[in-house]
């Protein structure tokens, strides 16, 4: 731009000059001499070197600004990349957790040893997680279950829960896929011992932690009222296969205050078991209820099932009920806590009412670090009937709880 002004000045300085001269043409020509001749041609040939540098100069300029303007988009477009990772990582949220043991089992069924008995390690659950969040309200989980059991010599993976949540309002959150069924996860929550032992319905296998179809559930009243419902397969988390109708599990839990629940829950369905060429006789039903309390120094609670023709496919009908008491106390504020369960259960009222199994359990866990606990407990566990069945079961060792 300043050259081409500068040379717009040039030519116009010129052309004055030649008008000057065409005015004064009746006058006589001045004389110039060689050393005039000289000068002016020295004047324009300098001219001519500043428009030279002038354009130069504009032409780097204008690679400059080629330059910056491609350095600006560049940042702009790494920014723009950064920013969406940063999003990606900031509502991205991965975990796992670990459930372990390595104990001496002493089983006998009639009083012989079983190969069950003996000296192992097992890693009950190893979970990993991830939590992803699109919106407020739009978020989506993945979580994979691995388990080794060395009395089985036998590993499995499954993917455990895999759902799209929509979370409208407190009242009302929505999952779409494998997610927690109403009932185990809950009792887990006011348990808090899983890692040590299942809770009395899915330890018996009259219920299950996770299963795939429409969950629904939500805190009411400030939180002093819950309720959670679920429309699955009916078959649990391992198995996702259709049946000809989906089951339905329920709870409605009361909070009278932070650290109190009241609950009781129910099932009914059959159990994915109804297929095209399969219509089970029975329907299962299943009545639950617990009532605890859980604070960080001290818990105890206690539940109740009965269940009613929980094998659909027999013939006859059957029922089925149990309780479940625990507690635990915190003997230091480092979170050293000694903690005890008993189960008693009637596996068979109508078909074989002598039908029992018996379960206790005593321990005291040690915080290691943060997200690791382990825990030395002593476990029995008796079934028996009047006829053969006298299996008993008696566990000592270390049990331990990771999580990240």
């Amino acid at each position: 731009m300043r050259s081409s002004l500068l040379a717009t000045a040039i030519a116009t300085g010129l052309g004055l000059t030649a008008l000057t001269a065409a005015g004064n043409a009746n006058a006589a020509p001045p004389a110039v001499t060689a050393e005039q001749l000289a000068q002016l041609q020295a004047q324009i040939a300098a001219l001519q070197a500043q428009v030279v540098e002038l354009q130069a100069q504009n032409d780097a300029q204008s690679e400059v600004n080629v330059t910056q303007a491609k350095a600006i988009e560049s940042t702009a477009d790494t920014q723009k990349a950064v920013d969406g990772l940063k999003k990606l990582v900031n509502d991205t949220k991965i975990g796992g957790r670990m459930f372990f043991d390595m104990t001496d089992v002493d089983q006998t069924n009639n009083g012989n040893k079983t190969d069950a008995s003996g000296y192992g390690v097992d890693v009950k659950r190893f979970y990993l997680t991830v939590d992803h969040k699109f919106t407020d309200v739009w978020s989506a989980n993945l979580t994979t279950d691995f388990q080794y059991l060395s009395a089985l010599s036998n590993t499995e993976v499954f993917v455990k829960k895999a759902y799209l949540q929509g979370k409208f309002d407190d009242a009302f959150v929505l999952r779409i896929g494998g997610a927690d069924m109403p009932w185990v996860p809950f009792a887990e929550k006011y348990y808090g011992m899983r890692y040590v032992e299942n809770t009395l319905i899915d330890r018996l296998s009259y219920g299950t932690s996770a299963d795939w179809g429409l969950h629904a559930g939500g805190d009411l009243a400030d939180g002093m009222m819950n309720y959670a419902v679920s429309v699955v397969n009916g078959r649990g988390y391992r198995n996702p296969s259709r049946s000809e109708r989906m089951d339905v599990e329920g709870r409605f839990g009361f909070a009278p205050t932070q650290n109190t629940i009241i609950a009781v829950g129910g099932y009914s369905g059959k159990r994915g078991q109804d297929t095209q060429n399969i219509d089970p006789p029975q329907t299962a039903e299943r009545f639950d209820a617990m009532a605890a309390y859980a604070s960080s120094k001290f818990r105890v609670g206690g539940e109740y099932f009965s269940a009613k023709n929980w094998a659909v496919t027999n013939v006859r009908e059957d029922k089925a009920d149990g309780y479940s008491f625990w507690a635990s106390v915190a003997l230091t504020d480092g979170g050293i806590t000694a903690f005890g369960r008993y189960d008693k259960a009637k596996l068979s009222k109508d078909i074989d009412p002598s039908l029992e199994n018996t379960y206790y359990n005593v321990g005291v866990e040690f915080p290691v670090i943060k997200g690791f606990k382990v825990a030395a407990v002593y476990k029995n566990t008796h079934q028996e009937n009047n006829a053969a069945v006298d299996l008993k079961t008696k566990e000592f060792g270390l049990w331990g709880d990771v999580s990240f």
